[in-house]
C-alpha cells in the first residue's frame, strides 16, 4: 500500500549527525473504514429472581444451565405463618358474615316498630282532631314515631359497617393470598438460569436475587473502542465478532447500541454489538474480538497510522520540503485496521511524508532517508 524511498544522506557538516527517518508518499488507495474493540458477551436481558419480602428459603427447583419457560416455579420461600393468618382472617370473615345478618335483622325490626308507630301516630292525631284524646297523648305517639325511625337509622349504620368490615377482611385475605403467592418464584420469561445465590434455609430480603436467568436470544458483547479511533460511529452498521473459544469463526453482527457514557479513565467508548443468530454454547463473560464496518470502501488519499503525528498544534505529519521536514496540521478522516488513514485536507497526492525517525524532529533539521531504521546510534 505504502511506498518507501532511501536518499542519500550523511551531512559534511563536522559534529553534525543527521537522524534516520523513512518516508512514504501520499498515495490514492482502497480504505476500507472499520474499527476493532474487545468486549465481553453479555445478557440484554438480565432478571434477578427474589422475593419482595425478607425471609428464608424453602426449597430451590433449579439448578445452573437449566432453560426454564415462563411461569415455572423457580424457588419456594417459606410462608411461615401466612397459613395461620389465612385461617384467621377466614374466621374473622364467618364472624363478621354473622355480624350482616344480625344486623340485618336488628333493621328489619326496627322498620316494622316504626311502621307500627307511624300507624299509631296517625290514628291518634285523627282522634285528637276529634277531642276524643286528649293534645298529650299524640304527642307521646310522635316521640314514639321519632325514636323508632331513629332506630332504623341506627340499624341502617350498623348494617352498612358490617358490611365494610366485611370488604375490609376480604381485602385482607387477597392481601395474605398475593404474599403467599408472592413466596412461589416463577420465571418471567423463557430462559437459562445462570446462577443460584441463595440455597434451602438460607434468610434473605426483599430484593435479594434467590435464581439469576438471562434470555439467551439477548446475548450481545459489549464492545470497548479507543475514543480516539471511533470516528463514524454509528447505530446499525455491520460488525464480525470472533468469541475467544472458537477463533477461526467470524460471526456476522450489528451494532445495537452506543452508550452515551464512556469510559474516562481508559478513555474508550462502549458499543453494543448483537449477534445475527447466537452460537450455541455461547457463554456470558467471554471475550471477543469485535470489528466494525463504519461505511462503505473506497478509493482515497491515505497514509500509514504512524506517519500522523499528535502535537500542541494539534494532529499533523513531518512533511520534506527539500529533504527537510517541515511540520504540517492535516486533517483525518476514516482509518482501515490496517492502519491506514484517510487524508482530508493539508497535504496533495505525491507529498513524501516522515513515517518513522529515530529521534524527535525539529523544523529544517536535516535527516537521512532510509527504507528501513536500524536503530539509534551510540
Amino acid at each position: 500500500m505504502f511506498c518507501s524511498s532511501a536518499l542519500a544522506g550523511w551531512s559534511h557538516a563536522p559534529g553534525r549527525w543527521r537522524p534516520q527517518v523513512t518516508t512514504t508518499r501520499l498515495a490514492t488507495d482502497e480504505l476500507s473504514p472499520a474499527l476493532f474493540g474487545i468486549g465481553t458477551v453479555e445478557a440484554r436481558r438480565n432478571y434477578l429472581i427474589g422475593p419482595t419480602a425478607a425471609g428464608r428459603v424453602k426449597e430451590v427447583h433449579v439448578d445452573v444451565g437449566e432453560s426454564v419457560k415462563a411461569g415455572q416455579l423457580l424457588a419456594e420461600i417459606d410462608p411461615v405463618d401466612l397459613d395461620e393468618r389465612l385461617r384467621s382472617i377466614d374466621a374473622a370473615f364467618a364472624r363478621a358474615t354473622a355480624a350482616v345478618a344480625a344486623t340485618q335483622a336488628q333493621r328489619s325490626d326496627m322498620v316494622a316498630k316504626e311502621k307500627l308507630a307511624s300507624l299509631a301516630a296517625t290514628r291518634y292525631q285523627e282522634l285528637s282532631a276529634k277531642q276524643f284524646v286528649s293534645p298529650s297523648t299524640v304527642d307521646s305517639k310522635l316521640q314514639e314515631l321519632a325514636s323508632a325511625q331513629a332506630g332504623v337509622a341506627g340499624s341502617e349504620a350498623n348494617l352498612a359497617g358490617a358490611k365494610q368490615e366485611l370488604v375490609r377482611l376480604q381485602a385482607d385475605k387477597e392481601g395474605l393470598r398475593q404474599q403467599k403467592s408472592n413466596l412461589h418464584l416463577r420465571a418471567p420469561q423463557d430462559g437459562v438460569v445462570i446462577s443460584r445465590d441463595a440455597e434451602a434455609g438460607s434468610t434473605v430480603v426483599a430484593g435479594q436475587a434467590v435464581v439469576r436467568m438471562v434470555e439467551p436470544d439477548s446475548l450481545w458483547v459489549k464492545t470497548r473502542l479507543d475514543q480516539g479511533r471511533s470516528r463514524g460511529l454509528a447505530v446499525g452498521q455491520r460488525a464480525q465478532i470472533t468469541l475467544r473459544s472458537n477463533a477461526t469463526v467470524r460471526l456476522p453482527g450489528q451494532v445495537a447500541r452506543i452508550e452515551p457514557i464512556s469510559d474516562s479513565v481508559t478513555e474508550e467508548r462502549i458499543a453494543l454489538v448483537t449477534f445475527d443468530q447466537s452460537p450455541a454454547g455461547l457463554s456470558i463473560g467471554e471475550m471477543a474480538e469485535v470489528s466494525i464496518q463504519t461505511s462503505a470502501g473506497g478509493p482515497a488519499l491515505v497514509l500509514p497510522n504512524a506517519a500522523i503525528k499528535q502535537s500542541a498544534q494539534g494532529t499533523g505529519v513531518w512533511k520534506l520540503d527539500d529533504g527537510q521536514p517541515r511540520w504540517l496540521a492535516v486533517k483525518i478522516g476514516n482509518t482501515s485496521l490496517d492502519g491506514a488513514v484517510q487524508i482530508l485536507s493539508g497535504l496533495t497526492a505525491g507529498d513524501e511524508v516522515v513515517v518513522h525517525s529515530e529521534r524527535e524532529l525539529t523544523e529544517g533539521r536535516r535527516i537521512k532517508v532510509v527504507t528501513q531504521l536500524t536503530g539509534p546510534r551510540q
